[in-house]
């Protein structure tokens, strides 16, 4: 089995609201930096909102800690805070302009939890599927002198195939 090394990323901060679009801007640089830029916008919107709900509602105190962690194809964005209080899902008034943060982030992510985190916190976390890597094409083509001679020695003297080109004409 060939094992691939995981990429990841860790901030502590208060989700103080200038510090949200300050991790927002980190979190796009990596994906930037890993090379994930398809994955930005919709993993900006995810911790933005995660970042969001602590600063509203995490008791005793809105310290927390961003992981983004990429791994066999995976993008995975948590957030860890203090409060033990696990997250709910509802369903939002239609003028309201709070309360959509995890249905959001549910319908821009492919998969979302929550999970318990000892006595004292929680952690909320969605995942991404990342592109599959660009294949690095070797500098120079792959040149066997074996394998060259082989074929010059197994194709009759004077045999002749037309050269073929791509290009029409």
């Amino acid at each position: 089995m060939i094992s691939q090394p995981s990429r990841q990323c860790t901030v502590e901060l208060q989700a103080l609201p200038s510090r949200i679009g300050q991790v927002r801007r980190i979190v796009s640089a990596q994906l930037r930096y890993w090379h994930l830029d398809p994955l930005i916008d919709r993993a900006a919107l995810g911790v933005t909102e995660l970042l969001t709900n602590v600063h509203r509602h995490a008791e005793p105190d809105k310290v927390c800690t961003v992981d983004i962690e990429l791994m066999l194809g995976r993008l995975m964005v948590s957030v860890h805070d203090h409060d033990p209080r696990l997250p709910e899902v509802r369903e939002a008034e239609q003028f309201a302009t709070c309360g959509r943060g995890l249905a959001m982030v549910a319908a821009v992510s492919d998969s979302w939890g929550v999970r318990p985190e000892g006595e004292h916190g929680k952690v909320v976390w969605f995942t991404l599927a990342a592109p599959s890597p660009t294949v690095d094409l070797p500098t120079y083509p792959a040149y066997d002198a074996a394998s060259t001679r082989s074929f010059v020695a197994a194709s009759p003297v004077g045999a002749h195939t037309p050269a073929r080109s791509a290009v029409p004409g």
